[in-house]
């Protein structure tokens, strides 16, 4: 349980006027900004950018600001290509999304195209095949489960060639049962 304040929440303390407000000095002002960015890194991995407009928020100084990076670059709890390695590491979701949230999360380009290159084709459309396998029962609702299962694909940022090989590796059938409704070949019967 709180205790009760002292005094109402007003514009002024009762003795808000005999205490003078000492100015905080730049070493006090830096350690300040290092303690908000080490809580900050704490709860969540950060790039430089993103860091860096959180600490703007914090302090107009921009040396500062750059001490406290550069600082933390150093102890390695700063860095990009660990924040672009655990962007693409994340299953269910496609070298287009992977790319986008490193631009959102301001990523340099160059870092960005290195990890793109470092996808492996064949596991993204495995992954993409794990999705699908996950939401067959979903995507067989309707009437055209094939194009439910692109757009799926396309909203996780799949590209086009890993989405064709994926629908085409996709065993429609395994969900339907005895079911015969589900077309294997794309809805053409051998007989027509």
């Amino acid at each position: 349980m709180r205790r009760p304040r002292k005094f109402p929440l007003t514009d002024s303390a009762p003795d808000a006027e005999q205490r003078p407000v000492r100015e905080k000095t730049p070493d006090e002002q830096r350690a300040a900004l290092m303690e908000y960015a080490l809580r900050a890194l704490s709860q969540r991995s950060l790039s430089a950018a993103e860091l860096r407009g959180k600490l703007g928020r914090r302090s107009e100084d921009e040396d500062h600001i750059q001490q406290v990076l550069d600082r933390l670059t150093e102890l390695r709890y700063l860095d990009d290509a660990q924040v672009a390695r655990a962007e693409n590491q994340r299953r269910g979701v496609g070298a287009y999304r992977v790319r986008q949230r490193l631009k959102q999360r301001g990523v340099d380009e160059e870092l960005i195209q290195e990890t793109l290159q470092a996808r492996d084709p064949d596991e993204e459309v495995t992954q993409a095949l794990e999705l699908l396998t996950r939401r067959l029962s979903s995507l067989q609702r309707g009437s055209n489960p094939r194009a439910k299962a692109y757009g799926l694909l396309a909203r996780r940022g799949y590209g086009g060639d890993v989405i064709r090989r994926a629908l085409e590796g996709m065993n429609w059938t395994a969900a339907a049962g005895e079911d015969e409704t589900w077309p294997v070949d794309g809805g053409l019967g051998e007989d027509e």
